[in-house]
C-alpha cells in the first residue's frame, strides 16, 4: 500500500496498491481516506491519524509506504524511509 500526498488542495491523499486481496485493499483505502482526506501533513491531527492508519495496516497485515513529497526525517539522517506495518 502506498499513501501519496497530492498537494495543498483537497483531496490531499490517494491510496494505491499493486497487489493483494481487492476487498481488503478497498476497505483499508476507505478507512485511511476517511482519516486523512482533509488533513494536509502539516496539520497537528495528521500525526495522530497517520499512526491510526499505520496500526490499521498492521492489523490487516499490509505493507504501508508513505509518499509525502518531502524527505522523511529518517531519510535526511540516513536511516532509510520505508515503514512496514
Amino acid at each position: 500500500m502506498r499513501v501519496i500526498y497530492l498537494g495543498p488542495v483537497a483531496p490531499h491523499w490517494e491510496v494505491q496498491s499493486e497487489f493483494g486481496d481487492r476487498n481488503v485493499i478497498e476497505e483499508f483505502r476507505q478507512r485511511a481516506l476517511a482519516r486523512l482526506l482533509l488533513l494536509p501533513p502539516h496539520d497537528p491531527q495528521f500525526r495522530r491519524n497517520r499512526e491510526r492508519v499505520a496500526r490499521d495496516a498492521e492489523r490487516e497485515a499490509l505493507i504501508l509506504d508513505w509518499d509525502l513529497g518531502i524527505p522523511d526525517e529518517e531519510e535526511m539522517t540516513g536511516g532509510g524511509g520505508e515503514e512496514r506495518a
